[in-house]
């Protein structure tokens, strides 16, 4: 299978249970519940994501035929900024399980790499991942709904808390929705956390840090 990749770089982890862990994160490109152009963003079934998962023509992207070649940039990405610690690359997107698979999981945990992957859990994981995030989007029908962490954006129209505690996550937060009402979302993201304390607050605190 070759691969699409939007952005492979070396940072901190910005968001829940890991948050401030040494991470190589690969981006890749296409999501299936929106097509990243703005055109369509009111038609999308996802309106209010802020990533660009667009295109594979920037420095830190390409096209990947082969997962030992996409592994191989990895691990070149982590030496290149890192020479000790636990080797962890975080699979984003888009929706990263459109493209994600057995082969390069392999791949990498041959070096030596604990594999996360941050997913709309509309797509089945498969095998072998280190860690499963999932951040459920209103209006889909949650396939992967076991994992390590929930991830909730908070609040969104038609997805409440209360449907998804339940199911079985190790850890689950709430994080307050971006955009120009960030401050009021914050502020009942809290108050649900304090009268609901099986969920935790998640910040995103790479965009406050200003690092990618």
């Amino acid at each position: 299978m070759s691969y699409a990749v939007k952005e492979i770089f070396y940072t901190l982890q910005g968001e829940g249970v890991q948050t401030g862990r040494a991470a190589v994160f690969c981006r890749f490109v296409g999501c299936n519940l929106w097509s990243g152009h703005e055109k369509d963003r009111v038609n999308a079934i996802c309106k209010f994501c802020d990533t660009d998962f667009l295109g594979t023509e920037g420095p830190d992207g390409g096209k990947f035929g082969t997962e030992a070649q996409l592994a191989n940039r990895i691990e070149q990405t982590w030496q290149s900024a890192s020479s000790s610690g636990k080797k962890f690359v975080v699979f984003t997107g888009g929706e990263p399980l459109l493209q994600l698979d057995c082969p390069l999981i392999e791949a990498l945990h041959s070096r030596e790499f604990e594999i996360a992957v941050e997913t709309n859990g509309t797509v089945t994981a498969p095998s072998g991942l280190d860690w499963i995030c999932v951040s459920p989007k209103a209006g889909t029908k949650l396939i992967q709904n076991t994992g390590d962490e929930l991830k909730l954006v908070f609040p969104q129209a038609g997805a409440p808390p209360e449907e998804f505690q339940g199911l079985a996550f190790r850890h689950f937060f709430l994080q307050p929705m971006d955009g120009p009402h960030r401050k009021a979302n914050t502020e009942q993201a809290l108050r649900y956390c304090l009268g609901n304390p099986v969920w935790r607050l998640s910040l995103q605190t790479h965009k406050f840090v200003g690092i990618r």
